[in-house]
């Protein structure tokens, strides 16, 4: 509910009051116990190579039981048609000036293109396409397995642009200047070497670099904990330091708003997952002060002179889930700063994305996991801010895809599992214009999708999506894919992107007559903070038990049998799957898990993973390994207990989840009797596909497996 000028204006408080309010720093905590040796720690040595032999093997172990299989090169090939078909849509990148930028994969560019049309060209769905950096051609000239990480052009002009690239697909990659008007890199120009690098445009000739500086300037998650002023034409080594953060947080990340024309840098301390200290430039943009922004709060826009902001916690008497907005310039002078109140969600909905445009706030949010559409504005001359929803598509999921800003034009996806996405350019009034439909990539017509609600065993209702064959009777294997993490909600997509990085296998799996299922438990966005905290710490049980209930709803109904279940989940939902499979073998049939997370005791020691704490709890700290003791995968794997068979998949290049979770999982399910299909790819980072081709081979074989173990083994 918005509430008056004079009452939100009322509502002003300094820097020190917000400081005042922190807790203090807890005491360190006393150790855990040490642990029995594990056999298999030799596997976390990610590049040495008797680990890489025992990958080899296993590797070659799931290719003699998969690749021969009878349907296997079909699926292949579908798949990778479906991937690389050249009527997808091309998605927009970014507005510069009277043109849009997008990048391109398809079969010819397995790596991709960067390239751009004119806009209005573009807008009317006749985009006349220049390429601007070939991907594929770079690597081959440069001798590298170049995947493309971005490009950040500096406003007005987009003339220079810093281009991210990533050997192989890791998180780390090279950062060097590139000239639009040329088509060239810059000599002597702006250049990163290797890192897990945050960098952008302060002006023309300075950036922001936030870097691995030598010893001591990386936090113990690996991100860089120093933020640098560079200067065009001075070394790296003799940037100046504007904000320094301590070893024990996240990292810092830097980046920048537009307001109109306005550029506004900004350097975020994320203290930890959840905290972060937002600074931007002060009154004559020398140095750098820290806003009143609550460190549990993200900026999430700037529009008008305001910092649009989204409460993660409740703040005075604004609820959790809203937006509120600061004045900038007021932040930068350190002056008593205004919370204007924006939107409030209701109890079914959570604020999801908001996009900036001159004159426009637009927001997507979620109402029962069902997108919805708002465009507000801030009236003058008090402040207040009005919204109303615009339609879009009825019972759909919808994307903020981009803006463009100087015409206060939304670019938005619509979508359903059965019907294909559809881009439109959506004006604050009027009516949406269509700029493209991928056309359907199958035959709906006897098949179904609805929405159900399972209850979890504390009485929470959990939606969930479930896809099959139009007048279904009997019980059918069925595939349940979850996440239930890090505030990121699971919408329904169409069939031939899910589940995340695997599609079209649900696609397939439905083809066949068997049920797809996307669940939303809690831990993730879908009913907003209060759904994520309802899994942190010593709750993780809550989002176990919500996967438990949807399949155990999927049996109570008749849609399918003990057994003949299948879970997928990656990354978080690895740890999601492999609790699950431990505590409910007798319910599922079959597993999968995708750059899994599996050993949290030492998850906080391995790559990024000390930067997940905020979501599990401190390993090291025995309150925490007392709930997390209770669920770790890797440590709850039993002798004499038969598990489902699960496949695991991941990459060797994965510079975020460490590849040990998965290996020593695998082997210690092995060295038990239980069934594991194994494929690490040598390649594609923590999303495991560099390209197309890797996508669908994955796709097909996991198809494969579920056929294998669901449905041919009685």
């Amino acid at each position: 509910m918005i509430r008056t000028a004079l009452a939100a204006l009322a509502l002003s408080c300094s820097l020190a009051a917000v400081a005042a309010a922190q807790e203090a720093e807890p005491a360190p905590p006393k150790a855990v116990a040490p642990e029995p040796a594990d056999p298999y720690l030799w596997l976390e040595d990610i590049e040495g190579p008797k680990a890489l032999d025992w990958v080899k093997a296993e590797n070659a172990a799931a290719d003699q039981l998969i690749l021969s299989r009878p349907g296997f090169e079909a699926d292949r090939q579908r798949a990778r048609s479906i991937l690389d078909d050249d009527r997808q849509i091309a998605m927009p990148g970014e507005v510069m000036g009277d043109v849009m930028t997008g990048f391109w994969r398809d079969a010819a560019n397995p790596r991709g293109i960067w390239r751009q049309s004119p806009l209005d060209a573009w807008l009317a769905g006749k985009p006349v396409w220049t390429t601007l950096i070939d991907v594929d051609a770079l690597g081959k000239a440069e001798k590298q397995s170049w995947v493309w990480h971005g490009a950040d052009c500096l406003a007005p002009d987009y003339k220079r642009c810093l281009v991210a690239l990533s050997p192989g697909g890791t998180d780390a990659d090279i950062v060097r200047e590139w000239d639009r008007t040329t088509g060239a890199f810059v000599e002597g120009g702006f250049a990163l070497p290797l890192a897990k690098s945050s960098v952008t445009w302060e002006d023309a000739d300075h950036l922001l670099v936030a870097t691995d500086y030598g010893e001591g300037s990386m936090t113990t998650s690996g991100y860089p904990r120093i933020v640098k002023r560079w200067a065009r034409g001075t070394k790296l080594a003799d940037a100046k330091t504007l904000v320094e953060g301590e070893t024990g947080d996240v990292g810092m990340a830097v980046g920048a708003e537009m307001d109109g024309d306005t550029r506004w840098p900004v350097i975020s301390r994320n203290k930890s997952f959840y905290t972060t200290d937002v600074y931007i430039p002060n009154g004559d943009r020398s140095a750098y002060t820290r806003t009143i922004i609550p460190e549990t709060a993200e900026l999430r826009g700037v529009i008008d002179g305001q910092a649009i902001i989204f409460l993660n916690d409740p703040f005075a008497d604004f609820t959790a889930g809203s937006l509120l907005a600061l004045p900038l310039d007021l932040m930068a002078r350190g002056d008593q700063v205004p919370f204007v109140p924006v939107m409030a969600p209701t109890a079914s909905q959570a604020i999801e994305n908001v996009a900036a445009g001159d004159d426009v706030l637009w927001v997507k949010a979620l109402d029962d996991v069902e997108g919805k559409l708002f465009a507000l504005r801030r009236d003058q001359p008090y402040g207040r801010w009005s919204q109303k929803e615009v339609p879009l598509a009825a019972n759909a999921t919808v994307q903020i895809a981009g803006m463009v800003g100087k015409r206060d034009l939304l670019l938005a996806t619509a979508e359903t599992m059965l019907q294909p996405p559809t881009l439109y350019a959506v004006p604050e009034t009027g009516a949406p214009q269509t700029i493209q439909s991928l056309p359907a990539q199958f035959d709906a017509r006897d098949m179904s999708v609805e929405k159900r609600f399972a209850t979890s065993k504390d009485g929470t209702k959990i939606p969930y999506f479930l896809v099959r064959k139009k007048g279904a009777k009997a019980a059918t294997p069925a595939l349940i894919h979850a996440y239930g993490g890090f505030k990121a909600a699971q919408t329904p997509g169409y069939l031939t992107g899910q589940p995340y990085r695997a599609g079209p296998l649900g696609l397939f799996w439905v083809e066949d007559g068997n049920a797809y299922v996307l669940a939303n438990i809690r831990g993730g966005g879908e009913y907003g903070p209060a759904w994520h905290q309802a899994a942190l710490y010593e709750k993780r049980q809550n989002s176990f038990d919500d996967l438990h209930a949807v399949a155990e709803d999927l049996v109570a109904t008749g849609v399918s049998k003990k057994g003949k279940i299948a879970i997928s989940g990656r990354s978080n939902g690895g740890v999601l799957v492999g609790a699950a499979m431990e505590q409910r073998p007798d319910l599922y049939g079959a597993v999968i898990s995708g750059s899994p997370l599996k050993d949290m005791r030492r998850f906080n020691k391995l790559l990024a993973g000390a930067s997940w704490m905020d979501e599990y709890g401190n390993p090291d700290d025995p309150a925490d390994w007392a709930y997390i003791s209770k669920y770790s995968p890797y440590q709850n794997i039993k002798k004499g207990v038969k598990y489902p068979p699960i496949f695991l998949y991941l990459s060797t290049k994965d510079d975020r989840v460490h590849p040990g979770h998965a290996r020593k999982f695998a082997a210690r399910l092995k060295e038990l009797g239980n069934r594991v299909y194994y494929h690490e790819y040598l390649e594609g980072g923590h999303s495991v596909g560099a390209d197309h081709a890797e996508d669908a081979i994955r796709a097909a074989m996991l198809h494969a497996f579920l056929l294998r173990e669901l449905v041919e083994k009685k």
